[in-house]
């Protein structure tokens, strides 16, 4: 998959962003497809086009939106001030998967992250993902801590 491109979301990509959130089991129950697009989503996305530490990116095979993902730059004072890179809301369309797009979508997002200056990369993913889970143990990844949430 050569041909895959990666860049920056543009707002006309949003409506398939959200459909490629929708498009799994726990997407399908907490995303709200449908035009016009909940006015949330475009609240959201304008918050993260504003803001230089956030970055939502598109896979693109031609003109059609594959995958998706956001990366957070974090600054901190932990790790003698070093920068994270948070790699949330990573999905790619059905079609592609297993085409190996994800992986190439992490070796971009990870090359970003350094190019930031970031001294780790972490994520979160729901416990139930196992495939997640190993797809992101072959990256690499340790699953080394506990994540907590509380839905407000």
């Amino acid at each position: 998959m050569e041909h895959i491109i990666f860049r920056t979301a543009l707002p006309a990509d949003l409506p398939a962003i959200v459909g490629l959130l929708a498009d799994d089991a726990l997407g399908s129950q907490r995303e709200t497809v449908g035009s016009p697009l909940d006015e949330r989503y475009v609240a959201g996305f304008k918050a993260i086009e504003a803001d230089p530490n956030q970055r939502l990116v598109v896979a693109m095979d031609g003109d059609a939106v594959v995958g998706t993902l956001q990366i957070s730059f974090i600054p901190g004072i932990a790790r003698r001030g070093a920068w994270r890179g948070q790699i949330e809301a990573v999905r790619i369309a059905a079609p592609y998967r297993s085409a190996r797009i994800g992986q190439q979508m992490f070796e971009w997002a990870i090359s970003a992250c350094r190019a930031r200056g970031c001294a780790l990369v972490q994520l979160t993913t729901d416990k139930g993902r196992p495939d997640a889970h190993r797809f992101y143990e072959r990256l690499g990844f340790v699953a080394s801590h506990e994540g907590y949430k509380l839905i407000l």
